[in-house]
């Protein structure tokens, strides 16, 4: 495997690991890690589509880590019950 190869497939598998957590209902889907997992996994995405110069790929990427990173930086502490 390459280098973009293996910065893409981290950054998808961390996507993939958030949602399967949240859907397992293993962490919030407003939760911190979800949110962190979402921004890396995307800007590692994004940045393996950069080096193969796939842009579809890197406009869907890059807004995911964008709207990621706002749900990170807006994100309310969990009050438990």
């Amino acid at each position: 495997m390459t280098y973009n190869d293996w910065i893409g497939t981290v950054g998808v598998g961390l996507v993939v690991i958030a949602y399967f957590l949240n859907t397992m209902s293993w962490i919030p889907e407003n939760g911190k890690l979800f949110f962190i997992l979402n921004t890396v996994g995307g800007a590692l995405s994004c940045y393996a589509a950069l080096l193969i110069n796939f842009i579809p790929f890197v406009v869907l990427e890059a807004i995911w880590t964008i709207v990621s990173l706002y749900g990170l930086v807006t994100v309310r502490p969990v009050k438990a019950a």
